[in-house]
């Protein structure tokens, strides 16, 4: 019996360190994807900051052009 008992908590120590590294490893990788996701976010800002005055541009535009889609749908 003693004998069973000791392969036993030999097994499952060996099957909680498996487990352990495994999740070791998931850590480390999304460590790497928030990272990568950071400098995304960062360029996602800056792109964002860039195309902000394209929706006031478009709607003065829009609004310039009024009286020449009046004149189309009158035609």
């Amino acid at each position: 019996m003693q004998t069973v008992a000791v392969v036993s908590l030999v097994l499952f120590t060996l099957i909680i360190a498996a487990a352990a590294l495994g999740l070791i490893r998931v850590i480390l990788h999304l460590r790497s994807v928030v990272k990568t996701l950071d400098a995304l976010d960062g360029g996602v800002q800056v792109i964002v900051a860039k195309t902000a005055t394209v929706g006031s541009t478009v709607d003065s535009v829009n609004a310039s052009l009024a009286p020449v889609r009046s004149f189309a749908e009158s035609i």
